[in-house]
């Protein structure tokens, strides 16, 4: 493995940002030079290091993203380990935590251990697979062990197969049994059904999509995010709340240091930068579950971020077909391709000045590794894995069809112009992406946890 040193870079790290350079070897972080290397130490490097000049560049530690959904196995004809990861290192993600909604789903000890094979054999970033939850494996899911496996998932709302988990007395067994953190899908079955009936009744079939954020209301997240967090409160229970889309669910959450938290959330990217107004334009292409809602959610949603009640944002990756996307409203899939985009999506928004550089890093490496006790990864720190990503905020371009890697072929982003543009990303000491190209031959590792 070839040792690299990325010199003259602005490296924005632990709420700071200095000028310094970073060697890598032998897959870690090996040194961190803070200022202006000398002629001296580059020469005392090994004969062989490569020499990246990041000169007016700024390096980060690599994207983490606790959600995503990449379709392996059983539903590859939308994507698989090997497609979407490789969008995810292009968009800077080194490591990323899979869904258990594939087919089949993922109720088995035996069924987790097939995807780690799998993504072993094929993903470009490092990764972990969350365990499933229904309602009838709990003996299952307490075999999971926390040390190779980010956490259980359960869905209090419907998803792929029988994920759905709505029967009180398996959510309390489970709250109170598991010593895993469990990261939660909140929405209110009930709520939604009966919504979705008075939908059929004013439009019949031809339900305009504009009516998805009322028929997966506000009302029907907080119902399962408040039961959520009643049912961990009583068990004490280690519970995330995944893609928080309303102002009011933003009240269960405090505004204390993460390390004290047992109740922690997730914005994802398409929460804060879409509201109901887009849905005129882009369709079934941003209908998401839960729902992008108001101009007001966004705004608290945003709010809540930056106070820190909610602590990590993630993409909720989830590609389908165009094909599948362009059907009607009831038969159009839910989610969309985001890993690509995601982190200069977030950096846009720095241009905006609407968050900084800083609690960019925060929000996506260091509170994902902190949230999920991840060994070694999220921060640039000697001794580290050296998952790194460079980037230019000066580098206009846009997406279009020619330029998106997901294996569907189309980007809610299509069209839209970032200033700042992904150039090199490292995973595990190696470069798998830069300037446009991927190292085909890179594969990244199993994420592990530092918890018993």
């Amino acid at each position: 493995m070839t040792p690299i040193l990325i010199k003259n870079a602005s490296i924005v790290n632990e709420n700071n940002i200095f000028m310094g350079s970073v060697f890598l070897q032998n897959n870690l972080i090996a040194k961190i030079f803070e200022g202006t290397i000398s002629t001296e130490q580059i020469e005392n490097l090994p004969s062989e290091t490569r020499i990246i000049d990041a000169i007016g560049q700024y390096l980060l530690p690599g994207i983490i993203d606790d959600q995503v959904h990449f379709r392996e196995p059983g539903l590859t004809h939308k994507g698989t380990i090997h497609s979407e990861s490789r969008a995810a290192v292009a968009g800077g993600i080194t490591s990323y935590m899979e869904m258990p909604n594939t087919v089949p789903n993922v109720f088995t000890q035996q069924l987790l251990e097939e995807k780690y094979q799998l993504a072993a054999n094929s993903s470009f970033a490092n990764y972990s697979f969350f365990m499933g939850a229904s309602n009838t494996n709990l003996e299952e899911v307490l075999k999971t062990n926390p040390q190779n496996v980010c956490g259980i998932k359960v869905f209090m709302g419907s998803s792929t197969g029988n994920m759905l988990v709505d029967n009180r007395e398996t959510l309390e067994a489970l709250f109170a049994k598991s010593k895993m953190l469990i990261a939660l899908h909140c929405e209110d079955e009930k709520t939604i059904r009966e919504n979705l009936q008075v939908a059929k009744n004013n439009f019949g079939e031809q339900i305009p999509v504009q009516q998805h954020p009322v028929i997966r209301s506000a009302e029907a997240c907080y119902l399962s995010s408040s039961l959520a967090v009643e049912l961990a409160r009583k068990h004490n229970t280690r519970i995330h709340i995944l893609h928080i889309s309303t102002a009011k669910e933003t009240s269960l959450f405090e505004s204390i240091p993460l390390r004290e938290k047992r109740i922690t959330a997730e914005a994802c990217v398409h929460h804060l930068w879409f509201c109901d107004d887009d849905y005129q334009r882009l369709g079934n292409f941003i209908k998401w579950n839960p729902a992008i809602k108001s101009t007001s959610d966004r705004n608290a949603i945003w709010k809540a971020l930056l106070d820190n009640r909610i602590d990590v944002v993630a993409t909720d990756h989830a590609p389908h077909t165009i094909a599948e996307k362009q059907n009607s409203y009831l038969t159009a899939p839910s989610g969309g391709p985001l890993v690509q985009h995601s982190l200069v999506a977030m950096l846009e928004f720095h241009h905006q000045k609407k968050i900084s550089l800083q609690q960019v890093v925060t929000k996506m490496c260091h509170n994902v590794a902190e949230l999920f006790q991840i060994e070694k990864r999220g921060f640039i720190r000697e001794s580290y894995y050296a998952d790194l990503v460079l980037v230019d905020l000066n580098s206009p371009w846009t997406v279009t069809k020619s330029n998106i890697l997901a294996a569907c072929g189309w980007s809610p982003f299509e069209g839209v112009s970032f200033q700042s543009k992904v150039t090199h990303t490292f995973v595990n000491g190696q470069l798998v992406f830069e300037n446009g190209t991927i190292n085909e031959s890179i594969r990244g590792q199993r994420l592990l946890f530092t918890r018993s």
